[in-house]
């Protein structure tokens, strides 16, 4: 999905250290991730004569794109050597070659050098989306497999040398692939219809033949590679079958391009390798584009080098999408685009995409009681691993994602439309069970970061029940909750309650709240937070306040940030506050009544030419700002704009404070304070030296010069 600008304060982009991919479920719960035929071996754990790059999260840097941001640089005669974890025939690498640039490399079983060698190529590789704001060249990742040609135990050395070309290596999958299936009785084989599997001739109309003449039954596809120069449509009531995803392999980029189906479509056991190697969205180019129709299922695929895996728009009700890669994407994953009823997408493995791996979009429908469960996703190198744009009922259940890169969070649910007609979030969006390793990233566009979940009422308030419960979240470069309004118009987000969660080495905070809302937190646990614990600066500054409440069994993050001017750097620390410094600046603020457009965060904007303004003829009336830690107040400074408009007036104003916001006690009593714009609107209150509060509220029972509460800045000094 692009994505759009939202102007915030700069933030600079810090390397940090990461370490290799683990996952741990949270106790009494459900395993996470895809349950996955390979077992997976990173390169910059390996004996190597190479070099090691990274770590490193910098946007568009070969490193940060990397499993776990660390990789191996071999250069001529270079090798890096891996230990087979578990029995295996197979293997695939992740690799990067320099732009423009192909080869191979040796392989080496035991020391001794194979027949085979592993190609390498930058074809699909080094994409430019200059259309999504913020976007740099990116996807410098390829997969390539082999059938090792013998096979291997646990303990045996597999080596990569490269002959010539500099190539990176991250990570081998080591696979134990059982021999071909065999065809099914009374199925159609692609063969009798003409097709040829030495991948020579054109298959296109072979496969057509065959899912005519096959209408109820299977259409198989023995192993062998075949090409398809355009597209198939008009396949419903049938089953495609292969001999398994290593063995029967088809060569095309637009497989299946229809936009309706009376469904019952059966796709398993087979690969659909594309030719994509550029971004082009208005292209078709995808295994699925449109409607496989009602109760269909896809199981056991292997796509790669498309654009998008599947997008699905039509009727696909009851659709599951199961044990199948997908790999090297230009853009999405797999994207339910709006109407997807029931579907289930679960227990499959997603690397190198170049948008969102998973995502759900509610264009001119909702997705409706639709899931993401058991997935693993790694290295999506533009957007988000799991991303869900508005919908209802919606579930994202133990899912495993990793190594998030530009515009991404590792889970975002989000009421971004892009376009009309979009439905927001509705009814209850459940997020459970989630481990979420080095997620989250720079956001070009907004000069800060974006966290590890994000809760983003981008373009309308959420206003969903949004449950996120046993969650874990290790490694974040930045924050582990973020809840904000992407759009910059300050759209509350509501009904968050996150219960049950372990976040380990947050760089920055382990909540990052910019808008205006609440949320619950209950039974989160944080160790190794890297600045501070709570981030709590809703943009824009009048939108309103961000509450947090805590619901108990929460530790590790207790303190605040303590300046709204500037970003927490990862590491850095809480800083002590400047003695000069407004402390109210930035910072949540409520009021028991406004008048229109005249909300309680424009007293603490920093612009004395906005204002607050409570509901008029109510007297007594409050306004209360958090400053989010208990401070030794010394001086409050109160404002109205300064333009001679606004004529002289007193106003009775009660200064009470609070150390927990809920129980206040006077700390000046009702006082009339002369505010004149011939000398600049302001006046000036002094607090005693043993004035210690959070909450800062000033209740206003009096205005010569209106009958409401006005203050247009709200400064509160730790100075005399």
């Amino acid at each position: 999905m692009h994505r759009s600008v939202r102007g915030m304060p700069a933030l600079m982009v810090t390397a940090l250290s990461a370490g290799l991919l683990t996952a741990t479920a949270p106790a009494a719960h459900a395993a996470v991730g895809a349950t996955l035929p390979f077992a997976s071996v990173e390169a910059e754990s390996a004996t190597t004569t190479g070099t090691r790059i990274g770590p490193d999260y910098t946007q568009g840097t070969l490193a940060s794109e990397a499993s776990g941001r660390q990789a191996v640089r071999l250069t001529s005669g270079q090798r890096v050597e891996f230990t087979v974890p578990t029995a295996a025939n197979a293997v695939n690498v992740a690799y990067s070659v320099p732009d423009g640039q192909s080869g191979t490399l040796d392989v080496y079983v035991n020391g001794t050098k194979i027949a085979k060698t592993l190609a390498v190529t930058s074809k699909y590789s080094y994409i430019d989306t200059s259309w999504i704001p913020g976007a740099k060249q990116h996807h410098f990742f390829d997969n390539a497999r082999l059938l090792l040609g013998q096979n291997l135990r646990s303990g045996d050395k597999v080596a990569f040398q490269s002959t010539g070309t500099q190539v990176t290596v991250d990570v081998a999958d080591f696979e134990q692939v059982a021999a071909a299936a065999s065809q099914p009785a009374g199925s159609v084989s692609v063969i009798s219809k003409g097709a040829d599997p030495t991948g020579s001739g054109d298959s296109t109309q072979a496969f057509r033949d065959a899912i005519s003449a096959a209408q109820g039954g299977v259409v198989w596809i023995p192993p062998g590679d075949y090409r398809l120069t355009s597209s198939l449509s008009g396949v419903q009531n049938v089953t495609l079958q292969g001999a398994g995803s290593w063995h029967s392999v088809v060569h095309t980029s637009r497989f299946i391009d229809q936009s309706s189906s009376s469904g019952g479509v059966h796709i398993k056991d087979f690969a659909v390798l594309g030719e994509v190697t550029e971004r082009v969205d208005s292209n078709p180019d995808n295994f699925v584009n449109g409607s496989l129709g009602a109760n269909s299922s896809v199981s056991g695929m292997w796509l790669q080098h498309l654009k998008v895996g599947l997008w699905l728009t039509g009727t696909n009700d009851n659709l599951v999408v199961e044990n199948s890669r997908f790999l090297d994407m230009t853009a999405d994953g797999l994207n339910l685009n709006g109407n997807a009823r029931g579907v289930r997408v679960r227990n499959n493995f997603l690397r190198n995409q170049g948008d969102d791996a998973l995502a759900m979009w509610s264009l001119y429908s909702p997705d409706t009681n639709s899931s993401f469960e058991n997935n693993t996703i790694t290295q999506p190198n533009l957007a988000n691993g799991i991303a869900i744009y508005g919908g209802t009922d919606i579930a994202v259940r133990n899912n495993l994602v990793s190594d998030t890169n530009a515009l991404g969070s590792g889970i975002a649910i989000s009421n971004q439309k892009f376009l009309d007609p979009f439905y927001p979030l509705a009814g209850t969006v459940t997020v459970d069970g989630n481990t979420l390793v080095r997620t989250g990233a720079m956001n070009p566009n907004w000069n800060h970061p974006m966290g590890a979940l994000r809760v983003d009422s981008y373009d309308s308030a959420i206003n969903a029940t949004v449950n996120i419960t046993n969650t874990t979240i290790t490694d974040s470069p930045y924050s582990a909750f973020e809840f904000v309004s992407g759009g910059g118009q300050g759209y509350p987000v509501r009904n968050v309650t996150v219960d049950g969660a372990t976040v380990r080495n947050s760089g920055t905070v382990v909540v990052q709240a910019e808008a205006q809302g609440a949320a619950t937190f209950r039974n989160v646990t944080a160790t190794g937070v890297g600045s501070a614990g709570v981030y709590n600066c809703p943009y824009p500054a009048s939108s309103g306040a961000f509450a947090l409440t805590d619901g108990g069994g929460n530790s590790g993050w207790s303190s605040t940030w303590s300046d709204c001017s500037t970003w927490p750097q990862p590491g850095q620390g809480n800083p002590e506050p400047d003695p000069n410094r407004n402390l109210a600046k930035g910072r949540p603020a409520t009021a028991t009544g406004s008048q229109d457009v005249y909300t309680p965060g424009k007293a603490v904007d920093g612009d004395a030419n906005s204002y607050w303004e409570s509901t008029n003829n109510a007297f007594p009336q409050s306004w209360t700002v958090d400053l989010g830690a208990t401070e030794a107040v010394r001086r409050l400074v109160l404002k109205l704009p300064p333009s001679s408009a606004w004529g002289a007036r007193t106003q009775t104003v009660t200064v009470l404070g609070s150390t927990d916001g809920s129980s206040y006690t006077t700390v000046v009593g009702a006082t009339g304070y002369r505010f004149d714009p011939a000398t600049g609107n302001t006046a000036t209150v002094t607090l005693s030296s043993g004035t210690s509060l959070r909450y800062l509220r000033l209740s206003v029972s009096a205005n010569t010069g209106w009958p409401a509460g006005q203050f247009s800045e709200v400064e509160a000094y730790l100075t005399s």
